[in-house]
């Protein structure tokens, strides 16, 4: 299939146009991240995040109409559902809490906001992994597992789908799987779904500082690791060549996570790429300057801005942070 691209995705309103624009620093590029609940019983702190909680779909409404009027206007969603699966079919429901969560947003703010989704299902399979699994003995690691790529690469294709008929403007596959922007991009081709644009989580690194965000989503790993899945810390080249496929394969938006601690990835990506460049300051930098701050051992504006700083001038287009909201109000 001849792969059109679309480059009017990123000019289709003005919100997105001003994610999407190629100079300076400011709130316009930054992205506030939301972990969303079923229900209000289901809300709650997140003990190893400070200032973040799981949320309801009503009290998303109203924070992300707070955070708009301090110029906060792109959002990343993230689900927990009631119970997870072992095919991770709650994921796809259209009533599920991702999609009532973009339908509500739609619904309250228009075209005003960027909605992103996550697309991957750790917090909705009790394997706690990022796609279908199966185990495999191999070498001396007896929990050595592997996705079963097919069974993912359909499964993401449809949530992307869902996700894209709710409303969300932008699909952000997280999973790592082999080939999954090129079959999220057919299935939403297919669906008539040409606008919605991929924003994929293309140099996703197995890092030790995912740990307050599978506190926040419950989905830490039920046996084995992601290491087999996702890029060893260790290698830069393997990276690139991940993102590079992603472009391939109709990325719209590519993707370093962490941020912080590869910022050689960013910048060397940056020189290979045109696409826009994401960098996701993740749950255990957020957390790790927040317990500084509290301390008193830090100065926590001056830390983050000279973190959020480092990203762009690395060549960063975006920055996804839990500090978005903080960040636009200092700034303000």
């Amino acid at each position: 299939m001849y792969l059109l691209h679309r480059l009017s995705r990123y000019r289709k309103n003005k919100a997105m146009r001003d994610l999407f624009s190629e100079a300076g620093i400011a709130v316009e590029k930054l992205v506030q991240p939301y972990f969303v609940v079923e229900t209000a019983a289901d809300a709650g702190d997140i003990d190893s995040m400070p200032g973040i909680a799981r949320i309801s779909i009503d009290e998303l409404v109203k924070e992300v109409g707070q955070h708009i009027r301090v110029g906060i206007r792109n959002v990343l969603l993230f689900g927990i559902p009631s119970a997870k699966t072992d095919d991770g079919s709650q994921a796809l429901k259209a009533d599920g809490v991702v999609q009532r969560a973009i339908y509500a947003l739609r619904k309250e703010f228009g075209a005003d906001i960027i909605i992103s989704a996550d697309v991957c299902v750790c917090s909705y399979l009790n394997s706690g992994h990022c796609g279908i699994i199966r185990r495999r003995a191999e070498g001396l690691n007896k929990d050595n597992i592997v996705l079963d790529n097919e069974a993912t690469l359909s499964l993401l294709g449809k949530i992307a789908g869902s996700y894209a008929r709710a409303g969300a403007d932008i699909v952000a596959p997280s999973a790592m799987a082999d080939g999954q922007v090129k079959a999220i991009r057919t299935a939403l081709d297919l669906a008539k779904f040409e606008s919605t644009l991929i924003m994929s989580y293309s140099s996703k690194f197995a890092s030790a500082l995912y740990g307050p965000f599978r506190d926040a989503m419950e989905s830490a790993p039920g046996f084995g690791d992601r290491s087999s899945y996702q890029l060893d810390f260790r290698g830069g080249r393997q990276a690139l060549r991940e993102s590079l496929l992603d472009e391939e394969e109709g990325a719209d938006v590519l993707m370093v996570k962490p941020a912080l601690f590869y910022l050689d990835i960013l910048s060397r990506l940056r020189q290979l790429s045109a696409l826009p460049i994401a960098v996701y300051n993740v749950s255990g930098e957020y957390s790790m300057i927040k317990y500084a701050a509290e301390k008193g051992a830090v100065d926590e504006k001056k830390v983050v801005m000279e973190m959020l700083t480092s990203y762009f001038r690395a060549g960063a287009d975006i920055v996804i942070t839990y500090y978005a909201n903080e960040v636009a109000q200092w700034l303000k």
